[in-house]
C-alpha cells in the first residue's frame, strides 16, 4: 500500500512540473485563436473600388429581412475566416473595423464580388447578387446607425 501511494506522488509531482513548465513555455506566445494586430493598410483593398462600384446603393437597405438572410449567408461562407462576429482572425481581417463600417455598400459589394485572392479572399460572384446584397447588409448593420442617421422623432 504504501508502494502504491510513493507511486502515486511521485506521478502528481511530474504532472505538476510538466504543468508549470508548459505554462512558462507558452506564456509569451499569443493564444492561437487571437485575432492579428490592428493594421490600417489591411483594409487598403477597398480603396481599390472603381467610382462607379463606390457609388452604388444596396438595394436590399431597406428589405427587413435582408440583415438575418445575410447573417445565415455570413456564418455559411465568411465566419470560418473572419470569426463569427466578424471580429476577425488570423486568417481575415475584421469586419468591425472604421474601415469596413465607413465604407460603402457598394465598396463592400464590389469587394465581395471581386474577392481579394492574392490574399485568400475568395471571389464570391458564383452567389446570385440578392444574397450578396444580404451579406453588404449584415456587414453593415454590424457598426450600429450610420454616422449623421438621425433618430426619429419622439411621439408626443
Amino acid at each position: 500500500m504504501k508502494g502504491i501511494a510513493a507511486a502515486l506522488a511521485v506521478c502528481t509531482s511530474f504532472l505538476a512540473v510538466s504543468v508549470v513548465l508548459a505554462r512558462t513555455q507558452n506564456s509569451g506566445k499569443p493564444p492561437v485563436a487571437a485575432a492579428p494586430k490592428y493594421d490600417p493598410a489591411i483594409y487598403a483593398e477597398l480603396q481599390k473600388a472603381p467610382e462607379k462600384a463606390r457609388n452604388r446603393g444596396n438595394p436590399l437597405q431597406n428589405d427587413p429581412d435582408a440583415v438575418a438572410a445575410g447573417a445565415i449567408l455570413f456564418k455559411q461562407h465568411c465566419a470560418e475566416c473572419h470569426g463569427h462576429s466578424a471580429e476577425g482572425s488570423r486568417k481575415a481581417p475584421s469586419l468591425l473595423a472604421p474601415e469596413v463600417q465607413s465604407a460603402t455598400p457598394g465598396t463592400l459589394f464590389w469587394l465581395l464580388t471581386n474577392g481579394v485572392v492574392r490574399k485568400k479572399m475568395p471571389v464570391w460572384s458564383k452567389l446570385p447578387e440578392p444574397q450578396r446584397w444580404q451579406l453588404v447588409s449584415y456587414i453593415k448593420s454590424l457598426g450600429g446607425p450610420a454616422p449623421g442617421a438621425e433618430s426619429p422623432a419622439p411621439k408626443p
